[in-house]
Protein backbone atom coordinates (compact mmCIF):
# COMPACT_ATOMS: atom_id res chain seq x y z
CA UNK A 1 0.00 0.00 0.00
CA UNK A 2 2.76 2.40 1.07
CA UNK A 3 4.70 1.61 -2.47
CA UNK A 4 1.44 2.55 -4.41
CA UNK A 5 0.85 5.74 -3.05
CA UNK A 6 4.54 6.47 -3.24
CA UNK A 7 4.30 5.99 -6.79
CA UNK A 8 1.37 8.41 -7.53
CA UNK A 9 2.55 10.82 -5.52
CA UNK A 10 5.40 10.74 -8.14
CA UNK A 11 2.83 11.01 -10.77
CA UNK A 12 2.90 14.96 -12.15
CA UNK A 13 0.16 16.93 -11.47
CA UNK A 14 -1.09 16.69 -14.99
CA UNK A 15 -1.73 12.98 -15.44
CA UNK A 16 -3.08 12.67 -11.94
CA UNK A 17 -5.68 15.62 -13.04
CA UNK A 18 -6.23 13.50 -16.11
CA UNK A 19 -6.99 10.50 -14.59
CA UNK A 20 -9.68 11.79 -11.98
CA UNK A 21 -11.66 13.78 -14.63
CA UNK A 22 -11.90 10.84 -17.15
CA UNK A 23 -12.72 9.05 -13.62
CA UNK A 24 -15.65 12.05 -13.43
CA UNK A 25 -16.91 11.62 -17.11
CA UNK A 26 -17.12 7.83 -16.95
CA UNK A 27 -18.99 7.84 -13.52
CA UNK A 28 -21.17 10.74 -15.15
CA UNK A 29 -21.92 8.52 -18.52
CA UNK A 30 -22.40 5.74 -16.42
CA UNK A 31 -25.15 7.52 -13.83
CA UNK A 32 -26.75 9.12 -17.73
CA UNK A 33 -26.99 5.28 -19.09
CA UNK A 34 -29.02 3.80 -15.60
CA UNK A 35 -31.47 7.02 -16.26
CA UNK A 36 -32.08 7.00 -19.29
CA UNK A 37 -35.40 6.69 -19.12
CA UNK A 38 -35.93 9.56 -16.48
CA UNK A 39 -34.17 11.02 -19.00
CA UNK A 40 -35.77 10.91 -21.78
CA UNK A 41 -38.82 12.01 -19.92
CA UNK A 42 -36.94 14.82 -18.95
CA UNK A 43 -36.50 15.97 -22.33
CA UNK A 44 -39.16 17.84 -23.80
CA UNK A 45 -38.84 19.92 -20.62
CA UNK A 46 -35.06 20.41 -21.10
CA UNK A 47 -35.55 21.44 -24.82
CA UNK A 48 -38.55 23.25 -23.70
CA UNK A 49 -36.93 25.62 -21.57
CA UNK A 50 -33.46 25.36 -23.61
CA UNK A 51 -35.51 27.43 -26.53
CA UNK A 52 -37.95 29.65 -24.48
CA UNK A 53 -35.49 30.72 -21.90
CA UNK A 54 -31.99 30.48 -22.64
CA UNK A 55 -31.68 31.05 -26.43
CA UNK A 56 -33.37 34.21 -25.97
CA UNK A 57 -30.71 35.61 -23.46
CA UNK A 58 -28.16 36.14 -26.39
CA UNK A 59 -30.96 39.17 -26.93
CA UNK A 60 -29.63 40.36 -23.66
CA UNK A 61 -26.71 42.37 -25.53
CA UNK A 62 -29.43 44.96 -26.86
CA UNK A 63 -29.85 46.51 -23.80
CA UNK A 64 -26.21 48.06 -24.38
CA UNK A 65 -26.33 48.67 -27.97
CA UNK A 66 -28.79 51.36 -29.98
CA UNK A 67 -30.12 48.34 -32.61
CA UNK A 68 -30.96 48.75 -36.38
CA UNK A 69 -32.04 46.34 -38.04
CA UNK A 70 -30.05 46.88 -40.67
CA UNK A 71 -26.82 46.37 -38.76
CA UNK A 72 -28.45 43.62 -36.62
CA UNK A 73 -27.57 42.54 -33.19
CA UNK A 74 -24.35 42.07 -32.90
CA UNK A 75 -23.37 44.77 -35.81
CA UNK A 76 -25.25 47.79 -34.18
CA UNK A 77 -22.97 50.66 -32.27
CA UNK A 78 -22.42 49.41 -28.52
CA UNK A 79 -22.85 52.72 -26.61
CA UNK A 80 -23.22 51.15 -22.81
CA UNK A 81 -24.91 51.92 -20.08
CA UNK A 82 -27.45 54.86 -21.73
CA UNK A 83 -30.03 52.48 -22.03
CA UNK A 84 -30.43 51.96 -18.63
CA UNK A 85 -30.93 56.30 -18.09
CA UNK A 86 -34.75 55.26 -19.39
CA UNK A 87 -35.82 54.01 -16.82
CA UNK A 88 -33.77 56.26 -13.39
CA UNK A 89 -34.40 59.71 -15.35
CA UNK A 90 -38.01 58.46 -15.76
CA UNK A 91 -40.76 61.47 -14.02
CA UNK A 92 -42.46 58.78 -12.59
CA UNK A 93 -39.50 56.62 -11.80
CA UNK A 94 -39.86 56.48 -7.56
CA UNK A 95 -43.37 56.22 -7.99
CA UNK A 96 -43.59 53.08 -10.19
CA UNK A 97 -40.68 51.79 -8.44
CA UNK A 98 -41.85 52.19 -5.04
CA UNK A 99 -45.68 50.43 -6.33
CA UNK A 100 -43.69 47.68 -7.88
CA UNK A 101 -41.75 46.96 -4.70
CA UNK A 102 -45.00 46.92 -1.93
CA UNK A 103 -47.22 45.34 -4.52
CA UNK A 104 -45.20 42.26 -5.31
CA UNK A 105 -44.26 42.03 -1.43
CA UNK A 106 -47.75 42.28 -0.11
CA UNK A 107 -48.61 39.22 -3.09
CA UNK A 108 -45.88 36.95 -1.66
CA UNK A 109 -47.04 37.74 2.29
CA UNK A 110 -50.77 37.83 1.24
CA UNK A 111 -50.65 34.70 -1.41
CA UNK A 112 -48.57 32.38 1.26
CA UNK A 113 -50.55 33.06 4.87
CA UNK A 114 -53.74 32.58 2.67
CA UNK A 115 -52.55 29.63 0.68
CA UNK A 116 -51.12 28.22 3.78
CA UNK A 117 -54.31 28.24 5.59
CA UNK A 118 -56.49 27.08 2.66
CA UNK A 119 -53.94 23.90 2.38
CA UNK A 120 -54.55 23.21 6.71
CA UNK A 121 -58.18 23.52 5.64
CA UNK A 122 -57.92 21.39 2.61
CA UNK A 123 -56.34 18.44 5.02
CA UNK A 124 -59.27 18.46 7.65
CA UNK A 125 -61.66 17.31 4.67
CA UNK A 126 -62.21 14.30 3.66
CA UNK A 127 -64.34 12.56 1.33
CA UNK A 128 -65.39 13.52 -2.51
CA UNK A 129 -66.12 16.68 -2.06
CA UNK A 130 -62.41 17.63 -1.51
CA UNK A 131 -61.96 17.58 -5.17
CA UNK A 132 -64.70 19.61 -5.81
CA UNK A 133 -62.99 22.29 -3.83
CA UNK A 134 -59.75 21.69 -5.46
CA UNK A 135 -61.07 21.78 -8.60
CA UNK A 136 -62.92 24.66 -7.62
CA UNK A 137 -59.83 26.79 -6.47
CA UNK A 138 -57.39 25.86 -8.66
CA UNK A 139 -59.73 27.20 -11.85
CA UNK A 140 -59.23 30.85 -11.73
CA UNK A 141 -54.86 30.20 -12.23
CA UNK A 142 -56.19 29.13 -16.11
CA UNK A 143 -58.24 32.38 -17.03
CA UNK A 144 -56.34 34.65 -18.46
CA UNK A 145 -56.05 38.98 -17.52
CA UNK A 146 -58.25 39.92 -20.53
CA UNK A 147 -60.67 37.68 -19.24
CA UNK A 148 -60.18 38.92 -15.25
CA UNK A 149 -60.16 41.83 -16.27
CA UNK A 150 -64.05 41.55 -17.85
CA UNK A 151 -64.92 39.99 -14.80
CA UNK A 152 -63.39 42.91 -12.58
CA UNK A 153 -65.18 45.21 -14.94
CA UNK A 154 -68.50 43.58 -14.14
CA UNK A 155 -67.58 44.43 -10.99
CA UNK A 156 -67.03 47.81 -10.82
CA UNK A 157 -68.56 49.31 -13.66
CA UNK A 158 -70.04 52.85 -12.64
CA UNK A 159 -73.09 52.08 -13.94
CA UNK A 160 -74.19 48.35 -13.49
CA UNK A 161 -71.32 47.06 -11.45
CA UNK A 162 -72.15 44.17 -9.02
CA UNK A 163 -70.51 46.62 -5.93
CA UNK A 164 -72.17 49.75 -7.13
CA UNK A 165 -75.91 48.33 -7.36
CA UNK A 166 -75.19 46.55 -3.94
CA UNK A 167 -74.06 50.15 -2.47
CA UNK A 168 -77.07 51.37 -4.23
CA UNK A 169 -79.42 49.21 -2.01
CA UNK A 170 -77.84 51.14 0.88
CA UNK A 171 -78.73 54.80 -0.36
CA UNK A 172 -74.83 55.57 -0.98
CA UNK A 173 -73.87 57.04 -4.29
CA UNK A 174 -72.30 54.64 -6.53
CA UNK A 175 -68.17 54.93 -7.36
CA UNK A 176 -66.02 55.64 -10.16
CA UNK A 177 -63.71 52.68 -9.32
CA UNK A 178 -61.56 53.27 -12.29
CA UNK A 179 -61.48 57.15 -11.72
CA UNK A 180 -60.10 56.95 -8.29
CA UNK A 181 -56.67 55.80 -6.50
CA UNK A 182 -56.97 54.63 -3.36
CA UNK A 183 -59.21 51.55 -3.46
CA UNK A 184 -56.78 49.73 -6.25
CA UNK A 185 -54.92 49.27 -3.40
CA UNK A 186 -57.06 46.81 -1.80
CA UNK A 187 -58.88 45.39 -5.28
CA UNK A 188 -55.61 44.11 -6.85
CA UNK A 189 -54.47 42.31 -4.08
CA UNK A 190 -57.72 41.04 -3.59
CA UNK A 191 -57.46 40.07 -7.53
CA UNK A 192 -54.29 38.30 -7.24
CA UNK A 193 -54.87 36.04 -4.42
CA UNK A 194 -57.92 35.11 -5.91
CA UNK A 195 -56.33 34.12 -8.75
CA UNK A 196 -52.96 32.76 -7.99
CA UNK A 197 -54.29 31.71 -4.21
CA UNK A 198 -55.71 28.01 -5.89
CA UNK A 199 -51.94 26.91 -6.98
CA UNK A 200 -50.09 27.64 -4.55
CA UNK A 201 -52.79 25.93 -1.93
CA UNK A 202 -52.41 22.41 -3.90
CA UNK A 203 -48.69 22.67 -3.72
CA UNK A 204 -48.68 23.41 0.29
CA UNK A 205 -51.53 20.60 0.13
CA UNK A 206 -49.65 18.30 -2.04
CA UNK A 207 -46.53 18.95 1.07
CA UNK A 208 -48.97 18.27 3.75
CA UNK A 209 -49.94 15.05 2.33
CA UNK A 210 -46.26 13.62 1.92
CA UNK A 211 -45.84 13.88 5.55
CA UNK A 212 -45.96 10.92 7.26
CA UNK A 213 -49.45 10.13 9.46
CA UNK A 214 -47.12 7.98 12.36
CA UNK A 215 -46.38 11.86 13.43
CA UNK A 216 -50.04 12.49 13.78
CA UNK A 217 -50.89 9.28 14.98
CA UNK A 218 -48.37 9.26 18.14
CA UNK A 219 -49.67 13.18 18.60
CA UNK A 220 -53.54 12.34 18.87
CA UNK A 221 -52.29 9.38 21.54
CA UNK A 222 -51.02 12.10 23.87
CA UNK A 223 -53.85 13.87 23.41
CA UNK A 224 -52.77 16.38 20.58
CA UNK A 225 -55.54 18.41 19.39
CA UNK A 226 -55.74 19.70 15.81
CA UNK A 227 -54.57 23.19 16.25
CA UNK A 228 -51.50 21.80 18.57
CA UNK A 229 -50.91 19.32 15.08
CA UNK A 230 -50.63 21.87 12.67
CA UNK A 231 -48.50 24.52 14.70
CA UNK A 232 -46.18 21.42 15.80
CA UNK A 233 -45.86 18.89 13.47
CA UNK A 234 -47.25 20.23 9.77
CA UNK A 235 -45.89 24.10 9.61
CA UNK A 236 -42.25 22.86 10.86
CA UNK A 237 -42.26 20.00 8.35
CA UNK A 238 -43.52 22.22 5.52
CA UNK A 239 -40.81 24.69 6.42
CA UNK A 240 -38.13 23.89 3.91
CA UNK A 241 -41.53 24.15 1.17
CA UNK A 242 -42.54 27.44 2.80
CA UNK A 243 -38.94 29.00 2.43
CA UNK A 244 -37.99 27.37 -1.39
CA UNK A 245 -41.34 28.96 -2.43
CA UNK A 246 -40.71 32.56 -0.18
CA UNK A 247 -37.42 33.07 -1.59
CA UNK A 248 -38.27 31.66 -5.22
CA UNK A 249 -40.77 34.47 -5.49
CA UNK A 250 -38.26 36.96 -4.06
CA UNK A 251 -37.20 36.71 -8.00
CA UNK A 252 -39.59 38.30 -9.27
CA UNK A 253 -40.18 41.28 -6.29
CA UNK A 254 -38.79 44.18 -8.85
CA UNK A 255 -40.81 42.46 -11.64
CA UNK A 256 -44.59 43.18 -12.01
CA UNK A 257 -47.44 41.29 -13.33
CA UNK A 258 -48.00 43.49 -16.20
CA UNK A 259 -51.66 41.43 -16.88
CA UNK A 260 -52.94 42.19 -13.35
CA UNK A 261 -51.76 45.51 -13.69
CA UNK A 262 -53.01 46.64 -17.05
CA UNK A 263 -56.26 44.83 -17.78
CA UNK A 264 -57.99 44.79 -14.09
CA UNK A 265 -57.39 48.94 -13.89
CA UNK A 266 -58.43 49.42 -17.59
CA UNK A 267 -55.46 51.30 -18.22
CA UNK A 268 -57.41 54.16 -16.88
CA UNK A 269 -55.07 57.50 -16.66
CA UNK A 270 -56.86 58.56 -13.08
CA UNK A 271 -55.78 55.46 -11.47
CA UNK A 272 -52.17 55.41 -12.26
CA UNK A 273 -50.72 56.75 -9.05
CA UNK A 274 -51.68 53.76 -7.34
CA UNK A 275 -51.69 50.88 -10.26
CA UNK A 276 -48.86 51.76 -12.30
CA UNK A 277 -45.79 49.76 -12.00
CA UNK A 278 -42.50 49.03 -13.96
CA UNK A 279 -43.84 46.84 -16.74
CA UNK A 280 -47.17 49.22 -17.95
CA UNK A 281 -45.40 52.06 -17.36
CA UNK A 282 -42.41 51.02 -19.72
CA UNK A 283 -44.99 49.35 -22.43
CA UNK A 284 -47.08 52.54 -22.50
CA UNK A 285 -44.04 54.37 -23.02
CA UNK A 286 -42.05 52.01 -25.64
CA UNK A 287 -45.07 51.92 -27.76
CA UNK A 288 -45.52 55.37 -28.13
CA UNK A 289 -41.30 55.82 -28.30
CA UNK A 290 -40.71 52.42 -30.05
CA UNK A 291 -37.12 51.96 -28.34
CA UNK A 292 -36.17 48.61 -27.90
CA UNK A 293 -33.18 49.26 -26.43
CA UNK A 294 -34.61 50.77 -23.28
CA UNK A 295 -37.18 48.10 -22.90
CA UNK A 296 -34.32 45.14 -23.15
CA UNK A 297 -32.39 47.34 -20.88
CA UNK A 298 -35.24 47.55 -18.06
CA UNK A 299 -35.83 43.89 -18.84
CA UNK A 300 -32.03 42.92 -18.10
CA UNK A 301 -32.20 45.24 -15.07
CA UNK A 302 -35.35 43.36 -13.27
CA UNK A 303 -33.71 40.03 -13.68
CA UNK A 304 -30.00 40.91 -12.16
CA UNK A 305 -32.49 42.59 -9.19
CA UNK A 306 -34.34 39.13 -9.14
CA UNK A 307 -31.16 36.88 -9.60
CA UNK A 308 -29.33 39.26 -6.25
CA UNK A 309 -32.60 38.96 -4.44
CA UNK A 310 -32.51 35.69 -4.57
CA UNK A 311 -29.00 34.92 -3.83
CA UNK A 312 -29.06 37.38 -0.84
CA UNK A 313 -32.21 35.45 0.36
CA UNK A 314 -30.91 32.22 0.15
CA UNK A 315 -27.51 33.48 1.63
CA UNK A 316 -29.63 34.85 4.58
CA UNK A 317 -31.32 31.53 4.96
CA UNK A 318 -27.78 29.64 4.86
CA UNK A 319 -26.89 31.74 7.60
CA UNK A 320 -29.93 30.76 9.81
CA UNK A 321 -30.46 27.79 8.73
CA UNK A 322 -28.63 25.72 6.54
CA UNK A 323 -30.16 22.77 6.04
CA UNK A 324 -33.47 24.92 4.47
CA UNK A 325 -31.50 27.39 1.80
CA UNK A 326 -32.53 26.75 -1.58
CA UNK A 327 -28.68 26.09 -2.56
Amino acid sequence: MAKTNHVAQKQPPSIRGNRSKKNWLQKEWKHLVMNRELLLLALPGILFKLVIAYLPMIGLILAFKYFRYDQGIFGSKWIGLDNFEFLFKAQDAIRIIRNTLLYNISYIVLGTVAALLLALLLNELHGKLIKVYQTTMFLPHFISFVLVGYIANAFLDTKAGYLNTIIGWFGFEPHKWYLETTPWIFILPIVALWKGIGFSTLVYYAGITGISTDYYEAARLDGATRIQMMSRITLPLLKPLIIILFILGLGNIFRGDFGLHYFVPNNVGPNFPTTDIIDTYVYRALTKLGDINSAAAVGFLQSVVGLVTVVSANFIVRKVDNENALF
